[in-house]
C-alpha cells in the first residue's frame, strides 16, 4: 500500500525532512506533511550573514527567517535543526556567481543553490538521518512513469512555477525529492498557513538574490572581484567607441535604460566583452538571436540524451525565467549541444539557463536544459548605430 508521497508504508512509519526557509512555502509544506501523520524533521540552512541580515526584508536563510522556521516547528510540533551551510553556500554559490558577472554573464543563483546546496549538500544529510524524501515548498510536481522513474512536471499555478530554476535536478535525485505544493496556488497556500495558525501566513515572498544585504549586487561583485569594476569603453557593432562605463558589471544583455549615450533611435546591450572591458550597444534587432550554443546540459527526459536528440529534437524552451516557453530545435554540435530557435528570442543572456519542455504552456514536462554559453543570430542586421552624443556623468 503507497501513501501520498507515493511510498510504501504507513505515513507515521515514513520519515520526512523538509528544508525549512522560514518562508510560507516551506511552512505549510511542513505543517500539510505533519498533518498527514508524517515522521516530519524540519531543516533551515544558514547561508550566510550569520544572522546579519536579520531585519533586511526579502532575505532568506538568514536571521529572521530562521526564527521564523523554529517559531513554525514549536507550533506544529516537530523537531528543527540549523544547519551551518555558510562556507558551502559561498563556495558554490556567491563566488561562482560573482566570477560569472565579471565574466560578462548574466547568471541565476537560486538554480546553482537548488542543485548544489539543497538537493546534493542538503539531500545527504536527509539520508543521513533516516529520512525517506526530502520535501520542500517549490511550486513544481513529479510524477511516477511507468518505467518507475519520476518527471518533473510544471506547477497547477503558471504565475508560480518554480521549474526554470530546477531544470538541473537529476534522475536520481528526482526519486527522492517530493513537492506537495505543485497542484495548489499561491493563495490556497496562504490560506492553508492561517488553517494551521503560522504567523508567517501573510509574510512576503523573499527576492531571487538573498545574500545581496543592499540589494545592489554590485556591491557584492566588487568586493570579491575588484577587477570587474574597471572602466572600459562602449563600443557599436562596428567596434566603434562611442562611450564609456565604470564596469561591465553595471550591465546586462538587452539593457536599454542607463547607457550613459544619446543617439538618434534607441540603443540597447548587444554584448558584454569582458576580456577587453567592452560593452557593446546597437539597435532592437541585433538582440534577436536563433542559435543558443548550451554548456552543463542537464536530461530528465525519456532514455539517453544522444538517443533522445538524434537528428534534432524538437522542443519548447524557456531562456529567461519570466518569459514563456517557445519553439526550438535542440541539436547535437561537435562540442556538445545548441538550440535553434524557431522564431528567434530577444536578449539571450550567457549565463542564464535555457530549460527544455516538452509543451509550450499548462503541465508540461520539464526535459531538462543548460546554461547559455553563447548566442548568435542567422543573419547579420544593420551596423548603423545613429550616435549624435555621448552624454558624460
Amino acid at each position: 500500500m503507497r501513501n501520498s508521497l507515493n511510498l510504501e508504508g504507513r505515513p507515521q512509519d515514513t520519515r520526512v525532512v523538509v528544508a525549512m526557509s522560514g518562508g510560507v512555502d516551506s511552512s505549510v509544506t511542513a505543517a500539510l506533511l505533519k498533518s498527514q501523520g508524517y515522521d516530519v524533521v524540519g531543516i533551515t540552512l544558514q547561508l550566510y550573514d550569520h544572522g546579519a541580515a536579520t531585519h533586511r526584508k526579502g532575505a532568506c536563510c538568514a536571521g529572521q527567517d530562521i526564527h521564523d522556521a523554529r517559531n513554525v516547528a514549536e507550533r506544529i510540533g516537530i523537531p528543527h535543526y540549523v544547519l551551518d551551510y555558510e562556507s558551502r553556500f559561498r563556495q558554490s554559490v556567491i563566488d561562482n556567481f560573482a566570477e560569472s558577472y565579471a565574466s560578462g554573464e548574466t547568471p541565476v543563483p537560486c538554480i546553482e543553490c537548488n542543485r548544489s546546496i539543497k538537493f546534493r549538500d542538503l539531500m545527504e544529510t536527509a539520508r543521513e538521518l533516516g529520512a525517506s524524501v526530502l520535501a520542500t515548498g517549490h511550486y513544481v510536481a513529479s510524477r511516477e512513469l511507468a518505467d518507475g522513474e519520476r518527471a518533473l512536471i510544471c506547477a497547477a499555478d503558471s504565475d508560480r512555477d518554480q521549474s526554470y530554476f530546477l531544470f538541473a535536478t537529476t534522475r536520481e535525485q528526482l526519486q527522492y525529492l517530493r513537492f506537495p505544493l505543485g497542484d495548489m496556488t499561491k493563495p490556497e497556500t496562504r490560506e492553508l498557513a492561517r488553517r494551521f495558525g503560522l504567523e508567517v501566513a501573510d509574510k512576503h515572498d523573499s527576492q531571487d538574490i538573498c545574500f545581496v544585504p543592499s540589494g545592489r549586487y554590485t556591491d557584492v561583485i566588487g568586493r570579491l572581484r575588484p577587477n570587474a569594476i574597471e572602466p572600459g569603453d562602449i563600443v557599436d557593432l562596428d567596434g566603434n567607441v562611442i562611450g564609456t562605463h565604470q564596469g561591465i558589471i553595471h550591465f546586462t544583455v538587452g539593457q536599454r535604460r542607463g547607457l550613459g549615450i544619446a543617439s538618434g533611435a534607441p540603443l540597447y546591450v548587444v554584448k558584454l566583452d569582458a576580456a577587453h572591458r567592452r560593452v557593446v550597444v546597437g539597435p532592437r534587432e541585433a538582440l534577436r538571436m536563433d542559435r543558443i550554443s548550451l554548456r552543463e546540459v542537464n536530461w530528465i527526459g525519456d532514455g539517453p540524451l544522444d538517443r533522445a536528440v538524434g537528428a534534432g529534437l524538437e522542443i519548447f524552451v524557456r531562456v529567461r525565467s519570466t518569459r514563456p516557453p517557445q519553439p526550438a530545435w535542440l541539436r547535437a554540435t561537435d562540442d556538445g549541444y545548441a538550440v535553434d530557435l524557431v522564431a528567434g528570442e530577444e536578449g539571450v543572456s550567457p549565463g542564464q539557463a535555457c530549460v527544455f519542455y516538452d509543451a509550450p504552456s499548462g503541465r508540461a514536462r520539464v526535459l531538462g536544459g543548460g546554461f547559455i554559453q553563447s548566442a548568435s543570430a542567422k543573419a547579420k542586421t544593420s551596423r548603423a548605430v545613429p550616435v549624435v552624443e555621448t552624454v558624460r556623468g
